[in-house]
């Protein structure tokens, strides 16, 4: 899970020297029968190469510091016609909801399939058009239902300056082009979001396309694709995609590694491109026939073998001791201060309750609640970079100093307790472990 700036700068800057380089062959090349491949790879590189790059800056693992991740974030959605933080939250969704049927908001091939919608989505007819109607209505300071599903009633004022600097840009070009009597600056600006578009298609049905719903294991939903390195440059490593569902704080860069870790436990990845379009296909031309249908032969190991890596110390092995000093309540001795290193956070489970016990690079030890406030997953298995920690579903960040949210989806503060250091030992009043407040359902 560690973060480093050095393959996103990289990446992003080889990323806009071949979009630029690719706007400058179009450009040159208007008028001619060149036009079309320029145009093409043009837009494949801002329609379609873009997409990777909003996802992972929008989980906020592609550059360890965290503006590049907003500014890239911010351009590609722009790109994409994707309203920042309305995708920011239903990505949220679908990763807790992968494929449920009336839950996720990303199922991209409903069963049954029609395949009549294929060469429309490829160009963007279906999704584009209503992209744009749901960003101008957002711009009016007008929040659609689908809109108030996923985004908390306090982001809707972002949501609406965003749609409105959107159209603002969008509405700029349009300008530019009546008064320069010519459509050229939206074929660079705008409409590489529709003919672009069938780069997405291309990667993205390798994801979930024909494989089981409704199912809350994402082996059973999800699909890892071997892909050359041109494919994987292009796609950030997405290609390993059963890797990022199961473990999103987990960077691109680092997802070849972790497929080579955690693969016998896996099912069987695709030998290729063809080889998962050849099993999509057929997939979805069997569940247009039975909506039920399911690949068979997609052998999943035995869930019991999967184990997560997070340590638990159980409460048995914990000893609870009285301070001798007056006045002083109850405190646990959690064990001595090397129990955990520095930039490390552990698991420790009292009583029948959670926490997690960090201690920060700068030697500061402190104790909270160890469930994330949002998504109710163990904060031990996160990511620590120094005061803050990282939920490993959603991305959500809190300071463990003071509880507080740093980073969306999280909003709910984590109760915290202070830990005191007595005679080279962790010593912390838990005192009656008020319950956790959560907004898992939001």
């Amino acid at each position: 899970m560690t973060r480093r700036n050095g393959p996103a700068i990289r990446d992003t800057t080889l990323w806009l020297l071949l979009l630029v380089g690719a706007g400058f062959l179009a450009f040159g090349a208007l008028g001619s029968w060149w036009a079309i491949p320029a145009f093409a790879a043009y837009g494949a590189l801002y329609g379609g190469a873009a997409d990777p790059r909003w996802h992972e800056n929008g989980h906020g693992t592609a550059f360890k510091t965290r503006w590049p991740n907003d500014v890239v974030y911010l351009v590609a959605s722009f790109m994409l016609l994707r309203e920042p933080t309305l995708w920011r939250w239903s990505h949220v969704r679908h990763h807790s909801d992968t494929i449920i049927v009336g839950r996720d908001p990303e199922i991209s091939f409903p069963r049954p399939f029609r395949f009549r919608s294929v060469l429309p989505n490829y160009l963007n007819l279906i999704s584009g058009p209503h992209m744009l109607l749901r960003m101008a209505q957002h711009a009016a300071g007008k929040i659609d239902e689908d809109t108030r599903e996923f985004v908390p009633e306090a982001e809707f004022p972002r949501v609406i300056r965003e749609a409105r600097a959107f159209v603002l840009i969008l509405g700029a070009v349009v300008v530019w082009c009546v008064v320069a009597g010519s459509i050229v600056p939206l074929l660079f600006i705008g409409l590489p979001s529709f003919y672009g578009v069938w780069m997405v298609w291309f990667f993205a049905i390798t994801q979930h396309a024909g494989l089981n719903e409704d199912v809350l294991d994402h082996r059973y939903s999800t699909r890892t694709v071997y892909m050359n390195p041109v494919f994987r440059f292009l796609y950030l490593n997405m290609n390993y995609h059963l890797e990022h569902h199961l473990f999103p704080s987990v960077p691109y860069h680092a997802l070849p590694k972790l497929h080579e870790e955690v693969k016998q436990y896996l099912p069987a990845p695709k030998a290729s491109v063809l080889d998962a379009y050849k099993e999509i296909v057929h997939a979805l031309r069997m569940q247009r026939r039975n909506p039920d249908w399911e690949i068979p032969g997609r052998e999943v190991p035995d869930s019991a073998a999967f184990r997560l890596t997070a340590t638990k110390i159980p409460a048995s092995s914990l000893a609870t001791s009285m301070a001798v000093a007056a006045g002083l309540e109850e405190r646990t001795d959690l064990g001595p201060l090397d129990l955990v290193q520095p930039g490390q956070v552990k698991r420790i489970d009292v009583g029948g309750h959670t926490y997690a016990l960090f201690r920060t690079r700068r030697d500061i030890y402190a104790l909270s609640d160890g469930l994330c406030t949002h998504g109710q997953t163990h904060l031990a298995e996160g990511h620590l970079d120094d005061c803050v920690i990282e939920c490993p579903k959603h991305n959500g960040r809190f300071n463990v100093l003071t509880g507080e949210p740093v980073r969306r989806p999280a909003r709910v503060p984590l109760v915290t307790y202070a830990v005191e250091i007595v005679d080279g030992r962790l010593l912390v009043a838990l005192g009656d472990n008020p319950d956790v407040t959560s907004d898992a359902g939001t």
